[in-house]
């Protein structure tokens, strides 16, 4: 799920993304990766919420698009249902999700 809160005082847009508990599949760490943190597993770690849902929340610059995926436990990388957009990823066959904002 993402939710996009555009913010007044500045040119951003505060995104939250989020995993329900039945997609991480007893997940004990989900990252969201992509090109706001150069696909860093480390920068942007999500926090696990008392219902079982991950959660982050970061702020992005408005008028822009970006690449990103979910990826648990190190291992398994995951695409956004709520996704703007899909493309073919450019290091894999597989695709990522898109954001624009």
């Amino acid at each position: 799920m993402i939710e996009k809160t555009y913010l007044k005082t500045k040119p951003e847009c505060k995104v939250k993304f989020s995993l329900p508990a039945e997609l991480v599949d007893n997940a004990k760490q989900v990252a969201l990766v992509g090109d706001f943190n150069d696909w860093d597993a480390a920068a942007n770690p999500m926090r696990k919420q008392k219902s079982g849902v991950f959660a982050s929340t970061i702020n992005l610059p408005k008028d822009s698009e970006f690449q990103f995926r979910y990826v648990l436990d190190g291992e398994t990388w995951l695409n956004d249902d709520q996704a703007d957009d899909y493309v073919v990823s450019p290091v894999s066959h597989d695709q990522n999700s898109v954001i624009r904002l």
